[in-house]
Formats: C-alpha cells, structure tokens, sequence
C-alpha cells in the first residue's frame, strides 16, 4: 500500500536520505513503518542540515518536489500564480496513485491538499492539524479555511482530522490527539527539585517571533532584578538565534545553545526547574509535554490545549501575555514551594501516560 504525505515542511537530500526537521520526521518514522510505499510531495531544500534535522526511515520512499510558496501578502500571492498550477497537478496526481492520503496542517501544502482531497472521497485520508484548533482563536484566514474544509462532512470524506484538545462540537471528522516523544522504558519517578536559587529556567523551541523568546528572556531579567538570582538557557534555531546571542553577550545571565540532539535535550529536562515557552500560538507544544515527562514545570501563556495539559494550573504556571503579571505569577509559587514540588509530580504522572507505544497503538488504530 501506498502512504502519500503532503506537507509543506522543506526537505533535505543527503547521502540518499531524506531529512526534514527532527520532531516531524520523529513521528512520521511511525506512520510510514506500516506501510510498504511511501511518497512524500514537499518542498526541497538545498541548505546545510542541523541538529534539529532527522531522516526518515524507510526502504522504499519516492520523493516528489513541489515549489514552496506563501500568500503572506500581495505580491507573495501574485508571484504564487505561476507556481499553483504545477503544485495542484502534481498533488492530484499523488492523490490518484495513494492508498492512502496523509495531510499535514496547517500550511500552504496543506492548504492545497485539503481542497484537492474533495475529489477523493473514496480515498482512506487522514488529517494532521499540528496548530491551534481553538475555533475562538485569532487565525491567519488560510489556517480557518482548511480548518472549515477538514471538518466539514460534506466536501471532506472518509478521513479523520487529529487535532490537538478536546473541543465538544460533536463532528464526526474530529479526532482529539496527541503526539509523544519517550518510551515506556524512559518512565522513571518524577526527579523532585529543591528550588533553592540560582533558578535554572530554559526555553526550548523555534527562534521565532511566534515563540516570543525574548518574552523569556525578559522575565528571567525581571527576577533577576527582583533578587531571585536565575538563569535561561535558550535551545533551538531560528531567524532570531543571532539577535538573542547579540542580547546575551550583555546579560550573564542567559546563554544561547543553538539547537540540541534529543538525548542532550532529555538530560537538560532533568536539570532545569521550569521551562517557559510564551509562544502567540500552539498546538500540542512539545516542548511542554516532554519537560513534564522529567518534572520540569512549564510555564506558559492559555492558548490551545495548554490548559487541558496544564490542568488550568494544576500540573504548570500559566501566565498572562502581560511581562509584570507573568512576573508576579512566578514569584507567587517561588514563594510557595511545597506547591511546586505538587506541581512537578503531577506534571510528570500526567506526561508518563503518553509514550511512544500509546502513540504507535493509536496511528495503528487509525490506519
């Protein structure tokens, strides 16, 4: 059988593998092992791999290139008519030749795919949308349209939408979901911390604006400057990675890493005290779920599925987008550290419960 994914995350050929950013890839390596063909339509891309890169691992994979392209703003949009052609012929034609059709959402890719997917009604699909399904949440309108097609019964058959949280409207195309990054082997008791100072904070995820990480780095800075003696690390890559090393060559207090292998990155969730991660918008941060595993507090903004994970308080710190009042509200449980210590416990038997074997039951349920 044939498994086609349609994404819009950029590729990496090298050394005859294809490598894409690691979490994906990670979880992907699970869908495609159960099936004997794969195809992916993605972009390719020609820059230098990283840390945060993975390979797929398949014995059969067909790789098949399509332009990326965005519809930001109007001269994105007019540029993308030369290119929307070849894309929706060549997902067409993926479409035609699959057993089975694999979305990911949300994106530009995913935006075409979900419409194309209309003329396969016969056609076994699932959806994956790895944002923010809160249908109150402010969205870019390509993000609502492919949300609006993916639930809607009528134009989208035959296929199951994994989405991040449990939101009650009853459809029958929607599938709450999860994603996981260790095994049962890797459950252990939660590590329990003292709290004493210095603090030891860090921030996990994209260098990007929608990650807010200076937001992080603003708040270290306030406790600092409040007496709570603290430190950030900050780990991942993105377009801000050079600003944020400019900022810490002024502030002792912060370090850049630069992006790490998931065993280092296991070994710094032991260490840390919290992590804060005040991203704009989220889907199931994974980043939060696997700092839990280790009984490392998330602190975090109440976007998505962060209350459900955080059991609106009960297992992590969430905090308003306001910098003195997400201050104030760390102070508080600085303050109160047999409260952390509850926290931290019941942040880790809540993690534990998503292991990589519950993943690879509920993909295998699902195909």
């Amino acid at each position: 059988m044939r498994f086609t994914i349609f994404t819009h995350v950029e590729h990496n050929f090298v050394d005859n593998s294809y490598f894409a950013y690691a979490p994906y890839v990670r979880e992907m390596n699970i869908w495609i092992d159960k099936f004997d063909q794969i195809e992916i339509v993605a972009p390719l891309s020609h820059t230098s791999l990283t840390e945060v890169t993975l390979s797929y691992k398949h014995p059969n994979i067909k790789f098949n290139e399509i332009f990326a392209f965005n519809l930001l703003n109007l001269k994105s949009i007019i540029k993308s008519f030369g290119i929307l052609p070849f894309n929706c012929y060549r997902i067409f034609k993926a479409m035609y030749n699959s057993d089975h059709i694999h979305i990911r959402t949300p994106g530009n890719t995913g935006l075409l795919a979900s419409i194309i997917q209309i003329f396969f009604p016969f056609k076994k699909k699932t959806a994956k949308y790895a944002g923010n399904w809160d249908p109150k949440s402010k969205q870019p309108w390509s993000y609502k349209l492919q949300k609006w097609i993916l639930k809607n019964s009528i134009l989208t058959k035959n296929c199951k939408v994994l989405v991040y949280g449990k939101w009650s409207d009853g459809n029958p195309n929607i599938l709450p979901f999860f994603t996981a990054t260790f095994k049962e082997d890797q459950l252990t008791d939660v590590i329990l911390r003292n709290y004493d100072e210095p603090i030891q904070f860090i921030f996990v995820g994209s260098l990007v604006e929608g990650k807010r990480p200076f937001f992080a780095v603003a708040l270290v800075d306030q406790l600092n400057k409040k007496g709570i003696t603290s430190r950030l690390d900050i780990y991942g890559e993105g377009s801000l990675k050079n600003q944020l090393i400019k900022v810490s060559q002024d502030n002792s207090f912060m370090k850049v890493h630069g992006g790490v292998s998931l065993p280092i990155l296991k070994e710094i969730y032991k260490k840390a005290h919290f992590l804060i991660l005040p991203s704009k918008s989220e889907g199931w941060p994974k980043a939060i779920a696997e700092a839990m595993f280790f009984g490392c507090i998330p602190i975090a903004p109440a976007i998505s599925c962060v209350p459900f994970m955080l059991n609106y308080g009960k297992r992590g710190i969430i905090i308003e987008q306001d910098l003195d009042q997400a201050v104030s509200k760390v102070l508080y449980y600085l303050e109160n550290k047999s409260e952390l210590l509850n926290i931290s416990k019941r942040a880790g038997s809540w993690s534990m419960e998503f292991t990589l074997e519950k993943f690879e039951r509920e993909i295998a349920n699902l195909i």
